[in-house]
């Protein structure tokens, strides 16, 4: 599955992504990390899951912090 990525610093990337997990659909938005041990970025636990039914509420709460009114 392709994902959207974030950098968000040199050792850090945000992956936002739509997966599957035993025949359900999820959107997973998850930090991934380069721990300098040669695995390059690997998932961490530092995340949220929510089923694609939620994603509106989402947008709609990042919409809100970005116009400053959360």
């Amino acid at each position: 599955m392709t994902a959207s990525v974030i950098e968000k610093n040199a050792v850090e990337r945000i992956h936002v992504e739509r997966r599957e997990y035993k025949g359900k659909p999820y959107i997973d938005i998850r930090a991934h990390a380069d721990f300098g041990n040669g695995e390059g970025f690997v998932p961490t636990k530092k995340g949220v899951t929510l089923p694609p039914d939620r994603l509106g509420e989402l947008i709609e709460a990042l919409q809100s912090i970005q116009e400053g009114k959360a």
